[in-house]
């Protein structure tokens, strides 16, 4: 059995993608402690000097607590500078427009949510059905096990795991296992709206740049 041991993100890479699609069950660590650090709150998106991030801001009193318990800082404007981000950074793009009013909409939506761990599951709900992606692993958290533990090693052992995978480029956020292995992975370049390519972009990226051929993408993953 192939496990991944992964943090709850905002916006979901194609790096994140190529591990769920190589593991029969996904653990995602909701239960622990929430880092500025993460990838929980922000997202990288494309800009004309390379890559910059999109986030939600959090409560102040929250940054001590376990992910889902984490709230978003609703005392600031930041709906209107996130969209604004895209736009900028984005409008050029092939699908754009095709795709702006139902994600606009969908990010307007977090005024109704009060937790950051709610809005980026919806968030990562949506853009799999713009994409059409199904995950086939079987998904947990960690929150609702009984058998969790922060230690890797010991979650992959309970879990009857064969081997494991964690989140790429975490080990400033996220407890790292001795004995995780590190997936083959060679990030597809494609076609960006900016000179060059940059890698780790969240998949709005290649969303507003391929839309409905993005599973030509996706297909160099499996």
């Amino acid at each position: 059995m192939k496990l991944a041991i992964l943090q709850p993100v905002l916006i979901p890479d194609l790096h994140d993608l190529a591990i769920m699609f190589s593991v029969d069950q996904i653990v995602f660590q909701d239960s622990e402690q929430w880092s500025r650090k993460g990838r929980t709150h922000r997202a990288v998106i494309r800009s004309p000097e390379g890559t910059d991030y999109m986030s939600v801001p959090v409560m102040t009193a929250d940054k001590k607590k376990q992910i889902n318990q984490v709230r978003i800082n609703h005392g600031r404007e930041w709906i209107t500078p996130l969209l604004r981000a895209l736009k900028f950074n984005y409008s050029n793009s092939v699908y754009y427009d095709f795709y702006e009013p139902e994600i606009r909409a969908d990010i307007e939506t977090g005024h109704n949510f009060e937790y950051l761990l709610d809005f980026s599951l919806f968030l990562k709900k949506r853009l799999f059905q713009f994409l059409e992606l199904e995950i086939p692993a079987e998904i947990h958290f960690s929150s609702g096990m009984g058998e969790y533990t922060s230690d890797p090693d010991k979650l992959a052992d309970k879990l009857g795991a064969d081997l494991y995978y964690q989140e790429h480029d975490a080990r400033h956020y996220q407890r790292q296992g001795e004995n995780r292995s590190k997936i083959d992975f060679t990030h597809p370049e494609y076609r960006q709206h900016f000179e060059g390519f940059q890698p780790n972009c969240c998949l709005y990226d290649l969303l507003f740049q391929y839309g409905p051929e993005s599973f030509r993408i996706f297909d160099e993953l499996v």
